[in-house]
């Protein structure tokens, strides 16, 4: 239930905060398009080489499900993206420096992917053709380098093996035969024998051996659409970035601007119920209502009418609904009117008070232990009160209802509550 609540706490925020995130939204998919028309657009050109071994493979790479044959790949596309093939496919186009290729491995395949990106198609097919040769070159150099060597540490070897086998056969020639020196001497010009042999079919297939770093099995060609900008990655990267930058901005926002607009801002940022919201069209019974849920509400007999604004006045006739319950009550133009209320409804006026002003008021009839017993919202029409003469037994009331109390001895010390018939404002004589 509390991620349930959580989730329904964000988006009636961002559903009171609307605008300013559609407009946020709007306004990061257009900068992501309007960043797609700065943008140049780029060429991307592919080539694919089939990879094949070179020589006998003395370590073979460790067959997985990623890579099935016995090359490794990925040392390979390390090896064609390294500054070696890239100076070598440089130089072969006559150029002092290229763009960097970028090399792929497809799963369980021996075929690298050289791409080249660059501002003219033309331009990008032929450097990622030439890299492919470059490193085809490379390979093959690499690996004809390495069997030389090979060829020569055999060689090298066969040499001493040889060596060998001549003063074993100048010893046998001065040992007697039948004697141990002369079978000791034997056995060893036999596995001299055999050494030299093996050596000999080991350098014949070094030599022998045909050199095939790989092939090219599909030319790169000039690319008939850019590859870049694109027009998801640039509109979706600005639509993204203006819906986070607009969810802070309405958070921000909404925990900034505390203004009472709605009666639904009222009780969220103040906590205080609204007992009736007047700003929009009323409906049969609406102040009848309000009137009986005020007389309840009320704890004793004495209630404090506070409005917020102070010079928030009356501008439509009400409903004339009369009620028996007895209810006194007070607009704090007497002095005793604070000293003297069981509890307080506060008119809020939408639009023109901050939650702060609402509290502030809450506080301070707290402190002289008068409760507040809800919210009456509205915008310029609000329930007057206007002093009366003499007590009347059932007072026909406007926005709300009750009758007169008096205290014994007092013409007019209470406030019963009435609409006016012609609207009431500051400075003005009732």
């Amino acid at each position: 239930m509390s991620s349930g609540t959580d989730l329904d706490e964000h988006l009636s925020l961002l559903r009171r905060r609307w605008l300013l995130l559609v407009g946020c939204v709007v306004v990061g998919g257009t900068a992501g398009l309007a960043l797609m028309r700065l943008v140049p657009p780029a060429y991307t050109a592919t080539t694919q080489v089939l990879v094949m071994p070179v020589g006998p493979q003395e370590q073979a790479n460790q067959v997985t499900s990623r890579q099935r044959e016995a090359l490794n790949l990925d040392t390979e596309a390390q090896v064609a993206q390294s500054a070696v093939v890239a100076a070598r496919a440089a130089r072969e186009l006559g150029a002092d420096v290229l763009e960097p290729a970028e090399v792929s491995v497809p799963p369980n395949s021996a075929v690298l992917w050289i791409s080249v990106t660059a501002a003219d198609p033309t331009a990008a097919a032929a450097r990622s053709r030439a890299y492919a040769r470059a490193y085809l070159a490379n390979r093959r150099e690499s690996a004809l380098t390495s069997m030389a060597e090979q060829q020569e540490a055999v060689l090298s070897k066969l040499k001493q093996v040889n060596a060998g086998i001549d003063a074993v056969i100048k010893q046998l020639g001065t040992l007697p035969k039948g004697g141990s020196e002369h079978a000791i001497a034997a056995q060893r010009q036999g596995v001299l024998n055999r050494q030299a042999a093996n050596l000999a079919l080991k350098y014949d297939a070094l030599r022998t051996v045909a050199v095939t770093p790989g092939s090219v099995i599909s030319q790169a060609v000039p690319p008939a659409e850019p590859s870049s900008p694109s027009l998801p990655l640039h509109l979706g990267t600005g639509l993204m970035a203006g819906l986070l930058v607009g969810s802070a901005a309405a958070y921000a926002r909404d925990r900034l601007d505390t203004r009472l607009r709605t009666a639904a801002d009222v009780e969220r940022l103040t906590g205080l119920p609204v007992l009736s919201d007047l700003s929009g069209p009323r409906e049969h019974g609406t102040l009848h209502e309000l009137a009986g849920a005020v007389v309840s509400a009320c704890p004793g007999k004495r209630l404090l009418v506070k409005a917020l604004p102070a010079d928030l006045y009356a501008s439509a006739l009400a409903e004339p609904l009369s009620i028996s319950a007895p209810l006194v009550v007070l607009d704090g133009s007497d002095v005793r009117d604070l000293s003297r209320a069981d509890a307080a409804v506060l008119l809020v006026g939408l639009g023109l008070v901050r939650a702060g002003e609402v509290t502030a008021t809450v506080t301070r009839l707290a402190r002289h232990d008068v409760p507040v017993i809800g919210v009456v919202t509205a915008t310029d029409a609000v329930p007057s009160f206007v002093p009366l003469l003499e007590p009347l037994p059932h007072t026909p009331l406007g926005k709300l209802v009750a009758t007169g109390e008096l205290e014994p001895g007092t013409a007019a010390e209470t406030t019963p509550m009435q609409a006016l018939h012609h609207p009431r404002r500051p400075g003005h004589p009732t």
